[in-house]
């Protein structure tokens, strides 16, 4: 693998803290799915978010869609929802190269690693104005924090960030 992330976990809680930002931290053993989170005794367990990086079928756009854990995504229906085409999971070479991620990994701070500001993330509405649970680039720790400061951090790294509900 080329240059490691910009923004690892010592840099994104640092980028947090220098904010301002109010947030609680777990460390744990590294968690691959949303199962294995729910299988840690975790606080807020209803609002850990499962994380999706996607692409279209011409490989042209790249979306990060963050759901709820439980929520069973349809990618049909979420096409119309982002106004896309056929959309499909992006290959784990896609995920190094756009965001400095590995599989297990994925998170919205991993936009920060996205020097051209070429994926768009779309967070499910359920989390507007709420804490939502996500990694810091590592799955070996989950950060709770505000919908708003995630989108504040994130905004200017992405190409665009919003909230839409999720079908």
């Amino acid at each position: 693998m080329e240059d490691g992330p910009r923004y690892g976990i010592d840099e994104v809680l640092g980028l947090l803290r220098s904010r301002g930002i109010a947030f609680e931290e777990s460390r744990h053993p590294p968690v691959y799915t949303v199962d294995d989170m729910l299988a840690l005794d975790m606080p807020h367990p209803d609002r850990i978010a499962k994380n999706l990086f996607l692409r279209d079928d011409k490989k042209r756009n790249y979306y990060l869609v963050v759901s709820r854990e439980d929520r069973k995504v349809d990618l049909k229906a979420l096409r119309e929802v982002l106004g896309s085409r056929p959309l499909s999971m992006a290959s784990e070479a896609d995920l190094w190269e756009f965001l400095k991620l590995t599989k297990g990994s994925v998170t919205p701070f991993g936009v920060l690693n996205d020097d051209g500001g070429r994926v768009e993330v779309t967070i499910d509405s359920f989390f507007d104005g709420g804490v939502m649970g996500i990694h810091p680039n590592d799955n070996t720790c989950t950060v709770w924090v505000g919908s708003g400061d995630l989108v504040s951090v994130i905004s200017d790294s992405a190409k665009s960030v919003r909230f839409a509900e999720l079908p």
